[in-house]
């Protein structure tokens, strides 16, 4: 009698077949391309209440964008965590001048800051804790008042940190306390250094160097 066998779909000549279709990231990112006009628009609501509660700084176990926090380099291991900051929205104010001017000339309000708000927000995450370097961060949301970062932190003395090949540089000394240097994303982009090609000679080494605001 002979015996019939079923071949499997993966059992071909040329060997195991490619893996088609789109990855576990990309749906997540497509979902927050647009966050109002998908099902991310419903958890925020539920998410803003719960973090308006919260300190302006605080710990979090994961990442609430992974495909953002992996491209960035967030990995999940002893060495490396997360904290979600909330920092205001709007300019800078300040106080009233004591000479005599009319209000247009006071200059209190719609004051632009020199510095980013998702820089400040990386800048004072770093002051919270200070035995971690700030690696990156990325924007997970805002309300009409507050504008919520989470930043990746790194020990650079954790041993699982000094025997990644992807992370160690950060445990050069050069690299201590780079968030405050303009060293992260963010701060390059602040100082014109997303900024290549024609144009940008003078945005290098540093704007202050060669006396020039780049518009």
């Amino acid at each position: 009698m002979i015996q019939m066998v079923d071949k499997k779909v993966d059992d071909n000549e040329d060997g195991p077949r490619p893996v088609n279709g789109k990855s576990f990231y990309s749906y997540i990112s497509k979902a927050w391309d647009r966050p109002e006009a998908s099902y991310v628009k419903a958890l925020q609501w539920e998410r803003y209440i719960k973090w308006r509660r919260e300190k302006n700084f605080d710990r979090i176990e994961r990442p609430t964008r992974l495909d953002r926090a992996r491209a960035l380099g967030y990995k999940a291991k002893q060495g490396i965590i997360m904290v979600r900051g909330r920092v205001r929205k709007g300019g800078l104010q300040k106080r009233m001048g004591y000479k005599g001017r009319r209000s247009k000339r006071e200059g209190m309000k719609k004051i632009t800051m020199g510095k980013s708000i998702k820089r400040i927000a990386e800048e004072r995450a770093a002051k919270r804790f200070p035995n971690m370097e700030v690696l990156n961060s990325y924007w997970v949301g805002e309300d009409g008042k507050n504008v919520w970062f989470e930043i990746i932190m790194v020990d650079k003395h954790h041993p699982s940190v000094m025997a990644d090949k992807n992370l160690n540089w950060l445990c050069d000394n050069a690299n201590k306390g780079r968030v405050y240097r303009g060293k992260t994303s963010a701060g390059r982009k602040g100082r014109g250094l997303h900024w290549k090609g024609k144009g940008a000679e003078k945005a290098r080494p540093s704007v202050r160097a060669h006396d020039h605001n780049i518009k």
